[in-house]
């Protein structure tokens, strides 16, 4: 008999399941061939708090969750190599093209104004140490080689404030939950909580661009 996810038990560090909770819209409705983000989005907004300084690493152009954080922190960071995260109007070009011309249209000026952007590697990220109460590294780390990887794990750690919180997903077997024990122990990170790396009958998963993948979530803390 399969078990039920514990939707409640958020720091739990495992395969996201078809159970979890999910939300079909943040800020704007997401896009259908998102097919995790529902999943991620909605879990990873349950670790942003009002008085919290806070990162949007790697955020994307058009993703709308820098902007839901803009709304929800007190002060929010987002960066990403791409140079049009520095241009509004490209920014916005992005998300008429992801979402549509009214998603676009309807994208408040609040949101943009409470952002502080930045084009940035990830592993040399252009922040004081001990800057963030938490990071956010929402399907990304799957496209990063192992040198750089380690690398901006080893960045999070530099600007995460004392107990602060990496929360991360990422596609497997792009990137394989079973090294992240391994990542810790060479980047001055530690997991919270419990991390479970076998996958579940139930695990989401997509064969939209070519072999099947699944998602995994990681809430990683620095001590």
């Amino acid at each position: 008999m399969m078990d039920t996810p514990n939707a409640t038990d958020f720091t739990e560090s495992r395969y996201i399941r078809e159970g979890d909770p999910k939300t079909d819209t943040l800020v704007f409705p997401l896009h259908p061939a998102w097919w995790s983000r529902p999943y991620e989005y909605e879990w990873a907004r349950q670790f942003a708090r009002q008085e919290d300084v806070v990162l949007d690493a790697a955020c994307g152009i058009s993703h709308p969750f820098k902007f839901w954080l803009a709304e929800h922190c007190r002060e929010v960071y987002a960066c990403d190599w791409d140079e049009r995260i520095l241009s509004r109007e490209a920014i916005r070009l992005d998300i008429a093209s992801d979402f549509g011309e009214q998603a676009a249209r309807d994208l408040p000026e609040s949101s943009l104004d409470r952002l502080h952007l930045a084009q940035a590697n990830l592993a040399q990220l252009p922040y004081e140490s001990e800057m963030f109460d938490s990071v956010f590294c929402i399907s990304v780390l799957e496209h990063l080689d192992t040198g750089t990887m380690l690398r901006a794990f080893r960045e999070f750690a530099r600007v995460l404030k004392p107990d602060g919180r990496l929360i991360a997903t990422f596609d497997v077997p792009e990137m394989r939950p079973d090294l992240l024990e391994t990542i810790m122990a060479v980047t001055g990170l530690t997991i919270e909580g419990k991390l479970s790396v076998k996958e579940p009958e139930d695990a989401i998963w997509s064969d939209m661009y070519g072999p099947v993948i699944r998602c995994f979530r990681a809430v990683i803390r620095k001590e």
